[in-house]
């Protein structure tokens, strides 16, 4: 799939504001634009165009800034997918279907997680739970102390 530059430069610019908004800075000026417009508000005496205005940018803020996280949570999921898989295909002891297992129907996905939960559970099982399921008559290697 090829991407236009056009969607490669949206791409960089959601990714650069994904950044610049991550940081406590950006927190700070917004609460100080916010305070600030309070207090313009609350001098003015609350004008009912400013409040309007407030609100529709406000309203656009966060819809752009919906757009910018999903597009930055989808691009960090696939990359970090993309490096799951190489670990799995480099892995000899790993299951190979596991890659691209994201795109499997919802029954082979739960059947998988069962799986695994019996194999975790299976694993965690101590070594004294091993020495009490084996016969009386096994010999455990200890020198007989007759």
């Amino acid at each position: 799939m090829e991407h236009t530059t056009f969607e490669r430069r949206i791409s960089r610019l959601l990714q650069w504001v994904g950044d610049v908004t991550s940081r406590a800075a950006a927190t700070a000026i917004v609460a100080f634009v916010v305070v600030v417009f309070l207090t313009g508000l609350v001098l003015a005496g609350f004008p009912g165009n400013w409040e309007v205005a407030f609100a529709t940018v406000s309203a656009a803020i966060t819809l752009i800034m919906l757009f910018v996280i999903q597009h930055t949570q989808s691009r960090q999921q696939i990359a970090l997918q993309l490096k799951l898989d190489e670990l799995i295909r480099t892995s000899p002891e790993a299951d190979d279907l596991l890659v691209h297992i994201e795109r499997a129907d919802e029954i082979e996905l739960i059947e998988r997680e069962l799986g695994q939960i019996a194999h975790h559970e299976s694993l965690r099982e101590t070594p004294d739970d091993v020495l009490d399921q084996r016969s009386p008559h096994e010999d455990d290697g200890a020198p007989d102390p007759s």
